[in-house]
């Protein structure tokens, strides 16, 4: 197996989202990070959470196709979850709120308190690559790469991998800060929230089960 074989299996394509650099607008279709601004009627701020993100699918370049369905996902987070980070189960530190429409939602103005709120800019790539002990790489495409970088003294990073992307992002390869898990077929990874400078916002984790994994972790589907 050559190595432009190797890029054909593993390369992906993903929208990242940029953070801030525009005026926001607030309208519909308008991703957030540090803020939430719409709900169906009747919905409130669930108590002790904070607003993480909003994210519109609806008119990406790229979504993934196992939540192509949805049109708008809303994130919120309990802050305690950073007293818990070694444990592994973390879900009931989220509320995750999946629409399939946004058709009859209504405005709210619910602000993190201590994150700064910017609109998520989209933008398609098409050279995701996956860390070394992240998970996503075929057993098989595995052992070929450690054949040729014993063989041929080839590195996986230097002559593989395009891109990493560590920001957030819909589709491409979970960015682990430290070695990753790979759920399988049954859990495939759709999404991921990263730590934002801009937004002031980090969230490390060792070794821990990430509920954006999969949208049924909690919170409903409308």
């Amino acid at each position: 197996m050559k190595i432009d074989d190797i890029k054909v299996q593993l390369v992906r394509q993903a929208t990242i989202f940029e953070t801030g650099g525009v005026r926001p607008s607030h309208d519909l279709l308008e991703s957030w990070i540090g803020y939430v601004g719409w709900s169906l009627p009747g919905e409130q701020r669930p108590q002790g959470f904070q607003p993480l993100v909003t994210l519109f699918f609806k008119d990406l370049p790229f979504v993934p196709t196992s939540i192509q369905h949805f049109e708008l996902l809303t994130l919120f987070i309990n802050e305690e979850i950073f007293d818990h980070l070694i444990e592994d189960d973390l879900s009931c530190f989220f509320e995750i709120r999946a629409y399939t429409s946004i058709e009859g939602l209504i405005q709210q103005n619910w602000q993190h308190d201590h994150i700064r709120a910017f609109p998520l800019i989209p933008k398609l790539i098409d050279n995701d690559f996956p860390t070394w002990d992240g998970g996503g790489i075929p057993s098989d495409v595995e052992d070929e790469i450690l054949r040729l970088e014993h063989e041929e003294d080839i590195e996986y990073f230097d002559d593989i991998v395009e891109e990493i992307y560590a920001v957030h992002k819909l589709g491409g390869y979970p960015a682990y800060c430290q070695s990753g898990h790979d759920y399988g077929e049954d859990f495939p990874f759709v999404l991921q929230i990263a730590s934002d400078e801009k937004a002031y916002f980090k969230f490390f984790q060792r070794g821990s089960k990430h509920p954006l994994k999969e949208l049924k972790a909690s919170g409903g589907c409308h």
